[in-house]
């Protein structure tokens, strides 16, 4: 293993497990990472120095006795929506949040299967935006090109996978918030099905849109991360049928009917396919049929899916304003959001919750017909670093949505889907969804996985921070 990068997460806890290397060791050179790269990338709003060495100490004497865990003294990160005992969760808004008591459910198991948590990673405001900037932290950057955006919400999660400085994390994805930074550092981004990970002490956040997810360099270790975190409080509202993904690493999808999906669904303004990464995608469909897949274009009936997802959107905004110490200090378009979330949070956000029914009905029978989606993550690389952040809210959402169409709806449906690499647009990532119905997820991963043992995206790192800017286009 070298200092300088994380090795993966299978093969951290394997060599963890062989008396290969300690814990203390590989968190030292996690924190190091960190620490070499907070002036550069600003991945992490709270990096645990003490804590993580004292818990991977403790990890290196459970090894010790012979004690096994899938990931005993591997260190991981998490979002900073997610509670870590002992630390604030501001959730990317500045403040004074006071530390939390109790790990979230997801925390809680992630340190049952023996994860070190180094730290939490920067997120915009509430996880509203596709880029991860804020005034309470400043501007996470792309280890592909510091000059632009990782992307959002779940920016800083992405960032430290694709730099190496932990081998995976958790993210949570309300409207593309796994995918769409997977798909700008050139990861895999797996959002799970609702319930899959929970999300307790929230039982449904934003009314049940967001989700948690992970990232990481490949399909085995986003999946091995998945189970890790994979499982419910007892008061969760979603609880799937329990599935180990990591099954599905190596398994032959069979000879799969794929639905090439490249209309934008409705939005409220236009948005268009870059043809650059419009190209992207056309390959990495040419590489499925290659692999013996039947790849025909066909749109799932989408209808206006759109106005079931902002009641609960800004409902959820509306509620997480109400618990910040000092609403003053948001973004402004954040109170706006807020505000427009009390006008919808009674019957509107009712009728979208009645009307996702439908949806599941209408969409669901799309799958008689095809076995997985595939779709681009986004219509346009990584925006640069302020190019969103310094919008008013009407501008930021035209933005928002000309960049980002394609990723929100299956979160209204609450389906999984994966983000893997689709290429690069110049030397900037672009990435695909594998997108499948309900409970989908091994499936999906089989089919990512056969696409990754083919294309070995996981074997192109970013360049060295110093040639960052000149390397890119």
């Amino acid at each position: 293993m070298t200092p300088d990068r994380a090795a993966g997460l299978a093969e951290s806890a394997r060599a963890l497990a062989d008396g290969e290397v300690t814990s203390r060791v590989l968190v030292e050179r996690a924190l190091a990472r960190i620490e070499a790269t907070q002036p550069t990338l600003n991945a992490f709003r709270i990096v645990r120095t003490e804590a993580a060495l004292a818990e991977a100490d403790a990890a290196d004497r459970e090894l010790a006795a012979g004690a096994r865990r899938p990931l005993l003294g591997v260190p991981v990160a998490v979002k900073d929506d997610m509670d870590v005992a002992g630390e604030p969760t501001a959730f990317g808004c500045p403040g004074d949040f006071p530390p939390v008591a109790a790990d979230g459910e997801a925390v809680r198991r992630l340190r049952a299967a023996g994860a070190v948590i180094v730290g939490k990673t920067n997120t915009c405001e509430l996880g509203q935006w596709p880029f991860t900037e804020g005034p309470a932290f400043g501007e996470t950057r792309n280890p592909w090109h510091t000059g632009h955006t990782p992307g959002g919400s779940s920016g800083g999660s992405a960032a430290a996978v694709a730099a190496g400085l932990v081998p995976a994390a958790l993210g949570s994805d309300g409207a593309g918030s796994v995918r769409i930074p997977a798909s700008w550092t050139h990861l895999i981004g797996i959002k799970p099905q609702r319930g899959r990970i929970s999300t307790w002490p929230r039982g449904e956040a934003f009314h049940g849109i967001t989700v948690n997810g992970t990232l990481a360099r490949t399909v085995a270790d986003a999946a091995l991360l998945l189970d890790a975190a994979s499982g419910n409080h007892d008061r969760d509202p979603h609880q799937p049928p329990a599935l180990t993904v990591s099954d599905a690493v190596g398994r032959d999808p069979g000879r799969l009917r794929i639905a090439l999906s490249l209309k934008p669904p409705f939005t409220a303004v236009p948005a268009r396919l870059r043809p650059e990464v419009r190209s992207r995608i056309l390959e990495l469909a040419g590489k499925l049929a290659a692999l013996g897949h039947i790849v025909e274009e066909a749109d799932p009936p989408y209808g206006q899916i759109g106005l079931t997802f902002v009641p609960r959107a800004t409902a959820g905004i509306a509620d997480h304003v109400r618990e910040t110490p000092d609403p003053a200090l948001l973004d402004p378009r954040t109170r706006d959001a807020a505000r427009l979330g009390r006008l919808l949070g009674g019957a509107p956000l009712r009728a979208a919750r009645r009307a996702e029914a439908v949806l599941h009905r209408r969409i669901g029978a799309f799958f008689g017909s095809y076995d997985v989606l595939l779709a681009p993550t986004t219509a346009a690389p990584p925006p640069a670093i302020g190019a969103l952040y310094r919008l008013g809210g009407l501008a930021t959402d035209r933005a928002m949505i000309s960049a980002c169409p394609y990723a929100w709806p299956w979160n209204v449906l609450g389906w999984p889907g994966v983000n893997v690499p689709a290429g690069f647009v110049g030397a900037l990532p672009v990435g695909a969804q594998l997108l499948g119905p309900a409970n989908s997820e091994l499936l999906l991963v089989s089919l990512a996985a056969q696409l990754e043992a083919e294309l070995r995206w996981h074997e192109r790192w970013p360049p060295q921070q110093a040639d960052a800017d000149s390397t890119a286009a």
